[in-house]
Parts: structure tokens; sequence; C-alpha cells
């Protein structure tokens, strides 16, 4: 994890980090914490937010769902006024189309795009002047990519939802962008290489590999990759920064 940041752009400064408990979201909240921030990072799971907070003080968990607007609400309630809020809790599951029910379309459609909307929504309510609010989509919020349909759906749907917003909101001190990474090394890209080797018969070696050739520089995106655009993005000098879908995926878009 790197920062680059100077520490008094963020001191004192109020964050809210959503799946923060490992991946992207572990490594923004490390770094939004030793820039100086006040970081709460949220999460299903109470084991992996406590391993994430134990790494700085300023960290600090929750264990929330984010598809429950009653505790997304009584979150963000609790917390008054906040500075900085991302919405990175995602999820994925691959599987063909044609046999994907209405109950995975559903779960994957509630966690990746209601969840951003619950979160977004209740931040706005929530945000000082000078504020940012990002989402983490995906370049799958770009393009499409097969056997994950519900998810470039959802993605997409964030890609969409965060220009909207940006445009109701132009004029007022605050941005609203969206990152979309390519195949980012962490724990959610490992438990796709462990699916498709189950599946497929595949070693993980071939699986990491038909990640990396996605990408043209021929290797993962890392998280520190991701969080080191956010802290640009919450920075001082990204105030024109403002509805945009930022790729961040060695030129895959």
């Amino acid at each position: 994890m790197s920062n680059d940041m100077n520490e008094s752009e963020m001191q004192g400064k109020r964050v809210v980090i959503t799946g923060g408990g490992s991946g992207i979201g572990a490594d923004m909240a490390l770094a939004f914490a030793r820039a100086g921030a006040v970081v709460t990072i949220t999460g299903r799971r109470d084991a992996p937010l406590a391993a994430t907070a134990a790494h700085h003080p300023s960290i600090h968990p929750a264990v929330v769902d984010v598809t429950d607007e009653a505790a997304m609400v009584a979150l963000f309630e609790g917390l008054g006024e906040v500075d900085i809020v991302i919405a990175n809790a995602g999820a994925a599951e691959s599987g063909p189309l044609a046999r994907t029910d209405l109950e995975q379309w559903q779960r994957l459609l509630d966690v990746n795009l209601t969840g951003v909307f619950l979160t977004l929504r209740e931040g706005l309510r929530h945000l000082r002047d000078g504020g940012r609010l990002l989402a983490v989509a995906s370049t799958a919020g770009l393009k499409g990519y097969a056997y994950v349909a519900p998810y470039c759906a959802a993605k997409h749907g964030v890609v969409g939802l965060v220009r909207a917003l940006a445009q109701e909101t132009a004029g007022r001190d605050l941005t609203v962008n969206a990152l979309c990474p390519g195949f980012t090394d962490t724990p959610l890209l490992a438990a796709s290489v462990a699916t498709i080797v189950e599946r497929t018969g595949r070693s993980a070696d071939q699986a990491r590999a038909h990640f990396q050739s996605t990408n043209p520089a021929g290797r993962l995106i890392r998280p520190a990759e991701v969080t080191a655009t956010a802290l640009w993005l919450c920075g001082p000098h990204s105030g024109a920064i403002h509805g945009q879908a930022i790729s961040i995926s060695g030129g895959e878009t």
C-alpha cells in the first residue's frame, strides 16, 4: 500500500468506505487513515473488518449490510457529517445467462447497484461542503464480459447512477465519480480463479493468465493503483473532475 498525499490534506476528514474488510476497500482504508483521515469501514462480517482496523487506530469497523436501507440510514445518522464516501462493496458470480435464475440476478443487483445507491444517497445527505462521493464500479461498467451478465448490468448501472447524480449536483461544492478498475489482484478475483479451476479443470496459473490477458500490459491491476486514484479524486486539486468513470485498466478500455 502506498500514499503520496500530504497528510495535512486529509487531516480531520471523515471517510466512509463500504466493503472495507478486504481487497480494494481495505487498501483504501489504510491509505486514507495514514493520510490523516478518520475512516469508518463497513461490511457484513466482523472478522475481516477487525483485521483491517487492527492496522491503524483511525480505522473504525461497523458491521452493516449495504442492501439494508434501515441499517444504512442508521449508520450515517450515527456518524453525522462526513467528507468522503466511497461505495466499494460488491460481489461477483459467474455463469451463462441462460442458467441465471431470478434470485441470483436480484442478489447481484442488490449488492452491486442498490447498495451503491443507498451508500451515495445517504452519503449525499450527510456530506459537508467540499465533499467527495466515489463509487467503485469496474471495466464491467464500460464494456461487456461473457458469463457475468448480472455483474456487468449492475456496474453499468453504477456508472449511469454516478453520471445522473453529477448532473443533479452540478454547481454544488462536491464531486461524484466512478472508479472502473480492470481485473484486480484481490480476494474477489481469487474466488473467481478458484471457480474456474473447479469448473474447467484448468490450473490456477492458467485461470489467472486468463484475467491478466485482458490487460494490454499483461498483468492484474494492483489495489494500490485504485487507491492512488481515489486519493487524488478526494484531494484539493480535483474539484473539476465530476461525473467521470475513470478506467484503471492498463489500456483495456
